[in-house]
């Protein structure tokens, strides 16, 4: 099955609330005139730079950040995915390790995940003429402890899934209609998030996780 399937056989109707929804991400993504689309291929990043991709066209561009810490099978999804959704797909070497913030594996260790994240797409947005950076935060993720969300907000990163108010389920109806395969992709977490917190996070360790 291709990200983007046949609109024929794999479109489910989307209920009232959900076809309300799907206009208000609609309307947010063209309001942004260009982005850069932090893509992980998880199941809110891809319906995020699907939605761009269709209001903004080549004014929408995906970034994945490649480290010891995302797992290599979801790093050929996202090529797949980019590829399939028809959109131009830079990848960014990040250095999380690097921080002892992060290598020392704090409570608070995404926070300093997401710094490096942004700070590192950051530029490449602006090299490319885009206007803005956004991720794939959602409703959901509100009710949670997410520190990484509160590095997006310093650096100025928009999370249009959550300006609209949808939430996993919307956001699983609406990649179904859209006929895309991660409507019912587990979420996942980076391989960092599989060492407790004060044991450090080493590239070896990282590697042994991945490989499991």
């Amino acid at each position: 099955m291709t990200a983007v399937a046949d609109a024929v056989t794999s479109t489910v109707d989307l209920t009232p609330g959900e076809a309300e929804a799907y206009a208000r991400l609609r309307a947010i993504c063209r309001e942004l005139g260009s982005t850069l689309v932090a893509f992980s291929a998880g199941v809110d990043s891809t319906l995020l730079l699907k939605v761009c991709v269709d209001e903004l066209g080549d004014r929408a561009i995906a970034a994945t950040a490649v480290s010891e810490s995302y797992p290599s099978h979801e790093l050929q999804q996202a090529k797949r995915l980019a590829r399939d959704i028809g959109v131009r797909l830079i990848l960014v070497e990040t250095h999380e390790l690097a921080d002892e913030n992060y290598a020392s594996n704090p409570t608070n260790r995404c926070f300093y995940c997401k710094q490096e994240l942004f700070t590192t797409i950051f530029p490449v947005a602006t090299e490319e003429g885009l206007a803005t950076v956004v991720y794939g935060a959602n409703l959901d993720d509100t009710g949670d402890y997410r520190p990484g969300m509160q590095a997006a907000k310093v650096m100025g990163a928009r999370a249009p899934l959550l300006e609209a108010g949808l939430g996993k389920p919307e956001i699983r109806a609406i990649s179904r209609h859209l006929g895309l395969e991660t409507w019912d992709k587990p979420a996942f977490a980076c391989l960092s998030s599989r060492i407790p917190y004060g044991e450090r996070v080493t590239p070896e360790k990282l590697a042994q996780i991945d490989q499991a």
